[in-house]
């Protein structure tokens, strides 16, 4: 008795595989003929071409593979498949997911999401001209990064800012300016590595500038630097270890204690500040992490940091400090290779003006909104969710609410671990490897995680936006 209504295959000898390879038609007469004569119409003529070969390809390698099913020599058969590769080919590689991983700020999938709110205005300069670069009161020439210099200015406190295309861009130049050819004193404990294989001492070596280390790996002092320190030190270096967490016997020297060093020996001392932080998110969620401010107040003359990460905003590099610093990085040859787009600036500008209100950048600003969302606002937000969820749901599936953790992601406050609400799956005929696999090849894919046999989607992380096409999903698996 046969269990699925799949087309019976069949085992055939290698002498009757050579028989039936001959019977598959040409590509031209296939292409000419009308049964093709819907997705000739409806897809360019190279990608038709490209799709019925693909096609004949896997049919040929079914054939070759002993195992075929008769009908797939079917003229409509094969328009089914031609239609379905079309399909296939013609979606975006770059697409839309749904992050249910718990993880916040996910690098896999983009990290953090922009407002909404400022999505008319990304609009705007994408499908228009627009001030890049030109001063609209003069009618000459402008810098494109005056339209979100003073905002980082403002909102930091430091003289002068700049911004290129990612936090190591900004390592990178920052470096290369002010210590090519000279020492940079870092502690030993602080020589990260992070995701990519991004390394500290590799992009020390690109910047031209040698490295100094100083301590130990898990301890390192004042008297340490103070010793390090000669003629030819050009920078103090401290950078954020946010990535990971060394507890026990351990010892760091703070940046308040740094820049006072180099106040006192005349050497510009930088942070490398990682996750870009503007509010303080202590009392929201629990966890103590340095603001950028706070860098900048207490006397660093450079900090750099990401953009897309506790700032909330897309994949940037920030430089804010001096103004004697700053300048000399505006015309080093190597900020126009790593400069940013009009994109890119717009979004930032958008999310540096919604940080001007704390209020407003907490309630608008995704990623700072699921990292300090109430508990009791999470848990009737999930109770909610499920109920719209298991509306007209297929018997097959079931949903119930189960407690757990999510994280912060990005390298970002690593040892916090925020409760929330997880909706555990389950299907009569799937396993939960399954369902994973099932729901993250759906037509918006949905990426959850597995624990304990069951898969679990996180509802921390689950725009309401992305309700409706997860329920989508959830309905196909039937």
């Amino acid at each position: 008795m046969r269990l699925n209504n799949r087309p019976p295959r069949r085992w055939i000898s290698e002498g009757a595989s050579v028989s039936i390879l001959r019977k598959i038609p040409k590509v031209d007469k296939l292409i000419a003929d009308p049964v093709l004569q819907a997705v000739r119409e409806l897809y360019p003529e190279t990608a038709v071409l490209k799709a019925v070969r693909t096609v004949l390809e896997n049919i040929r390698a079914e054939i070759r593979s002993k195992e075929f099913n008769p009908d797939s020599l079917e003229l409509p058969a094969i328009a089914a498949k031609v239609s379905a590769e079309l399909k296939r080919d013609s979606i975006f590689s770059l697409r839309r997911v749904i992050n249910a991983t718990g993880t916040v700020i996910h690098t896999n999938l983009g990290r953090s999401p922009l407002p909404p709110k400022i999505w008319q205005q990304l609009a705007d300069t994408a499908l228009h001209y627009s001030n890049l670069e030109f001063d609209g009161q003069t009618g000459e020439r402008g810098d494109r990064y005056s339209h979100v210099e003073p905002l980082i200015c403002e909102l930091s406190g430091a003289e002068a800012a700049l911004v290129v295309n990612n936090n190591a861009a900004a390592l990178l130049l920052a470096l290369s300016s002010v210590a090519k050819g000279r020492e940079v004193i870092v502690s030993r404990g602080e020589l990260v590595e992070i995701g990519g294989s991004f390394r500290i001492p590799d992009i020390m070596t690109q910047s031209g500038a040698t490295l100094c280390e100083v301590g130990t790996t898990n301890r390192t002092h004042l008297k340490d630097y103070r010793k390090a320190l000669h003629q030819e030190s050009a920078l103090l270096l401290k950078v954020s270890c946010s990535n990971f967490a060394m507890v026990g016997f351990t010892a760091e020297v703070s940046h308040k204690q740094l820049a006072e060093l180099g106040r006192e020996t005349g050497v510009p001392f930088m942070v490398d500040a990682g996750s870009g932080l503007f509010i303080d998110l202590e009392l929201m969620s629990g966890c103590r992490e340095t603001t950028v401010r706070e860098y900048i107040s207490s006397g660093a003359d450079i900090v750099v940091c990401s953009g897309d990460k506790l700032l909330g905003g897309p994949q940037i590099g920030i430089i804010a400090g001096k103004k004697r610093f700053i300048e000399p990085m505006k015309k080093h040859p190597l900020l126009r290779a790593l400069r940013v787009d009009k994109m890119t600036l717009c979004a930032l500008e958008g999310v540096l003006r919604l940080h001007r209100d704390e209020r407003t950048a907490l309630r608008e600003i995704p990623t700072l909104r699921m990292l300090t969302i109430p508990e009791k606002e999470l848990k009737s937000r999930a109770a909610g969710m499920l109920r719209r969820l298991k509306r007209n749901l297929p018997a097959s599936i079931s949903l119930e609410l189960v407690d757990g953790f999510s994280m912060a992601g990005g390298g970002t406050l690593t040892t916090l671990r925020l409760p929330t609400k997880l909706i555990g799956v389950r299907h009569e005929s799937f396993s939960a490897e399954e369902l994973e696999k099932k729901l993250r090849s759906a037509e918006t894919p949905v990426i959850g995680r597995i624990a304990k046999n069951r898969f679990l989607l996180d509802t921390r992380t689950i725009l309401d936006s992305d309700l409706p096409l997860l329920k989508v999903a959830l309905q196909a698996l039937a």
